[in-house]
Parts: C-alpha cells; structure tokens; sequence
C-alpha cells in the first residue's frame, strides 16, 4: 500500500526514543515489542547497569549520559515503580528531551502534580501517568499498546482515559477501512500531564487526522473543557465522544483513580456540553461506525487489503 498519511502527533517518524527501566522485566519487553514494530530506540537507561545492552541498545546510568551519547533523542518512555516516577521525570523534564511517556499507575497525585508543573515550565509534553501508550499505525509505537487492534496509516484519530474500550473502538475503525492516525491514551488518573482539551488540540493541527473520537468516563471536568473549546472553535474537526459508566451510582469507583463522580463529573453533564457545543455523542461503542459515516468520511480502500502490522513479540 501506497502511505498518503503521516501522523504528526507525540508517536510519528522522527520521534527517537530512550527507555527509561529498559533492564526491568516490563521496560526489555516492551522494548523488543516497540522495536520490532518499527519504533526508533537508540538508548536505555538504568542506573547502575551502565554498559549493558538489551536487545541491541545500549544502556545508560543516567538520562544525561544516554542524551550525551545520543543528542538526537526527542522521547522518553518511562518503565519504572512508581515510587521512583517524580525523580525518573525530572530527570527526562531537566533534560531537553521534550516528550515524555509515563506507564506506572499509582504514583501520589502531589508527585504527579509536581511533575506537570514542572514539564509545563519546561515546555514539556507528557502523556499518562496510568497510560497504555500511545501508537501511531504502523509507524511507531510508545508503551504497552494492543497493536492487533489497529490499522493504518489512517483519517481517525482516537485519545481515551480507558483502556479495553479504546482497543474496541479502534479495532472497528480498523475493520470500517478509515484507520487510526494516532491513539493517545491519556491515563486514567484525575491529574495528567495532557488531558482532553491539550489532546484535541494537537489533533487539529495535524493534516491526517479529520476526525477525533474521545472516550471519556465519569469524574472530574476535562470533557467538559474540551466541549468549552468546541464551542469557542478552537476545535473545529468533527468530534464523536463516547463517556464510558452510564450507569456508575454517584461516588462509585470504576477501576480508574480519576473514575468517581464529582465535580460535577457526571455522564449527563458531559454529554450534555458535548452535545451543545455540536460533537457527536453516542450511546454505545459500536455506535462509532455509524458516527463515521455520517460525517461522510471516506475509507481508504487499500487498507483493508494490507495486513495489520504487530511485532512478533507474544504478550
């Protein structure tokens, strides 16, 4: 197939990537997986296993030496504990390195807070914590990403705060012949270092992307401030918009830190303002189909005719 599309948000073709725990069981097999789908890896780091080397990439003790020895690394993904996450960032943050992706779940919200204050200072983008990754098909791959559910180079971009039903969502955008340009994942906990609102907005100014599909849930307000720019035209692609617990009981825990209703974080209020501001609410996940097709857009018949790209790696 003939690639039209490039996708120019976070996960593209220039990005060029340090593994940050790449000795740890998680960081070396997610970093054969990433690599074999095609993700530029040039450097780990962990400290004190400087001069090692997994799966062909040398290992570092510390961000600094890996930037030295590589200054053309753009990325970090992050496999460590999340009692080391806050030093681990800071470091990438202090660094130059300008984006930076966190995987661990459970890291105290006054860490998480610092750290995007920081990032903001910096100029930084950061993705998670609490993310799977993002995956920009077949291009690159950042994290822990389902790669059998996505085909591309494709038009819909998808960002979720969940992750078994962006898989869904985006394996029957897949199989509907539009593709995904990129999916962000943008964790389930209620402080993240790019929400709704900073997703969208990177979204809007890449040229491949024409639609966006945002997979919410109960809690807090970033669909709600998305939906504000909506409205203002500050996003003027066709959003669809999914918000996962329709049927949570206020104060119910679903899984996700971020997950509890309040602030008036409920379904209704959400699709509410999305509804006024003019995306298309669904109902279901399947819905997103004929969502699709109402905006008219169309699918790209080669597609469907090449196979989905996935490494070789077993889960």
């Amino acid at each position: 197939m003939e690639v039209k599309y490039r996708m120019a948000v976070f996960a593209t073709e220039k990005t060029i990537v340090v593994v940050q725990g790449i000795t740890g069981k998680e960081g070396a097999f997610r970093t054969k997986r990433m690599l074999e789908y095609g993700t530029k890896i040039v450097a780990g780091v962990t400290p004190g296993k400087g001069g090692q080397e997994v799966h062909g990439i040398p290992v570092y003790d510390s961000i600094e030496e890996a930037v030295k020895a590589h200054p053309e690394i753009n990325t970090a993904v992050q496999f460590v504990p999340a009692r080391l996450a806050k030093d681990a960032s800071f470091e990438v943050i202090e660094s130059g390195i300008k984006n930076l992706l966190i995987i661990a779940e459970g890291i105290p919200f006054q860490d998480t807070m610092e750290i995007v204050a920081l990032a903001k200072e910096k100029g930084v983008t950061v993705v998670g914590p609490n993310t799977s990754g993002v995956i920009s098909p077949p291009i690159c791959e950042l994290g822990a990403c389902c790669q059998s559910a996505f085909h591309g180079p494709g038009k819909i971009g998808v960002i979720s705060t969940t992750g078994s039903i962006q898989w869904y969502v985006s394996r029957l955008i897949s199989l509907g012949g539009w593709g995904v340009s990129t999916m962000m994942q943008i964790g389930g906990d209620p402080i993240r270092g790019t929400d709704f609102p900073e997703a969208l907005l990177m979204y809007e100014k890449d040229p491949q992307t024409e639609a966006m599909v945002m997979i919410g849930e109960i809690g807090g307000d970033a669909e709600i401030r998305a939906a504000d720019l909506i409205e203002r035209g500050e996003v003027k692609k066709p959003v669809i918009a999914y918000i996962y617990a329709r049927t949570a009981p206020p104060g119910k825990r679903l899984g996700h830190a971020g997950a509890i209703i309040e602030r008036g974080g409920t379904v209704e209020s959400k699709v509410k303002a999305l509804q006024k501001a003019g995306a298309i609410v669904i109902t279901y996940p399947w819905e997103i189909l004929g969502a699709i097709k109402e905006l008219g857009i169309e699918p790209i018949p080669e597609l469907l005719k090449t196979p989905i790209k996935e490494s070789k790696v077993e889960e």
